[in-house]
């Protein structure tokens, strides 16, 4: 018998000693640890947000029922709070999606992009809070695009981008079209790269130009990767906290308050945890039926 065969012998006896539980058990056993770890840091605080949404009250907590989310959609902070969120983000989301399509269009079969994938990640690896710290001193406290556009003549005087606000929806933007359109540009080049060739090649043989080739059928096969990273995009959107937070705080007037801003002035500012809670309880609600209004809607499954 060779030394190959004793090797192996040991564990044959191992899996035959097995039994057919555990054999179904032993995978779900390996992923336990981490199930349990989510569940600690999402369903636990989840579930505590829905019952102090009920509950008034610093530290003496009164039953309140639906009194909160009546008061909340009587709120007019709210809504202005939500509508600058689907103002922001859904422009970030738009810039974000055609310039990472864009591009991924151009450099997908480049060779380069293959072996340095990792440079189109730097803004990534950045902490959001640095890197809103970062924009904030460019724009606001160092003036430093204010002086750029003084010294290429489009602008007479320093710029105040906080007093307006489209232009500080523009500060936000920026930041985040900065740091996560690397975020879809590599999933769009995963997707553009895993497709098959031979049936580009095919297309090309037939005549069609690279247009035509893409937007008939290297994008439609792209789909169901679209709807997933839209997805992902625009629920960490509708969360946005660190820019705001630490750019703007809101001005001017509340016009780049976002939804995540509002129930952390609510709750750690005035500290109204119940009321705060169910803002949140709201905005949860909210992301789960836009996701799945986007998905169903918008795009096709990979099955069509």
């Amino acid at each position: 018998m060779t030394d190959a065969a004793l090797s192996a012998a040991p564990a044959r006896a191992l899996r035959r000693r097995r039994s057919p539980f555990m054999r179904k058990a032993f995978p779900y056993l390996l992923i336990a640890p981490a199930v349990v770890y989510l569940l600690a840091i999402t369903l636990y605080p989840g579930i505590f947000a829905l019952w102090r949404s009920f509950y008034a009250g610093r530290f003496q907590l009164n039953y309140v029922g639906f009194e909160q989310y009546i008061a909340l959609f009587r709120d007019e902070a709210f809504w202005h709070s939500l509508s600058n969120t689907l103002i922001i983000g859904g422009l970030t989301l738009t810039i974000e999606f055609a310039i990472a399509l864009g591009l991924a269009a151009l450099v997908y079969r480049d060779p380069l992009v293959k072996g340095w994938r990792i440079i189109f990640l730097l803004p990534m690896l950045f902490m959001p809070s640095a890197v809103a710290f970062l924009w904030k001193l460019l724009f606001n406290d160092g003036r430093v695009i204010s002086d750029l556009l003084m010294r290429v003549g489009l602008a007479d005087s320093n710029i105040d981008f906080m007093g307006s606000t489209w232009a500080a929806r523009s500060v936000l933007i920026v930041t985040d079209v900065w740091q996560w359109t690397p975020f879809l540009f590599i999933i769009f080049v995963a997707a553009l790269q895993g497709q098959d060739r031979e049936i580009e090649e095919a297309a090309r043989l037939d005549g069609a130009r690279w247009r035509q080739v893409f937007f008939s059928i290297s994008l439609p096969m792209m789909r169901p990767v679209i709807a997933i990273a839209l997805v992902l995009r625009g629920i960490d959107i509708l969360t946005m906290f660190a820019s705001p937070h630490i750019i703007t705080q809101g001005a001017p007037a509340g016009d780049t308050e976002t939804l995540s801003y509002f129930i952390y002035r609510t709750g750690f500012k005035s500290f109204e945890f119940g009321y705060a809670s169910a803002a949140s309880v709201i905005v949860l609600i909210l992301t789960i039926a836009l996701a799945q209004l986007f998905v169903r809607r918008f795009f096709r499954s990979g099955r069509d």
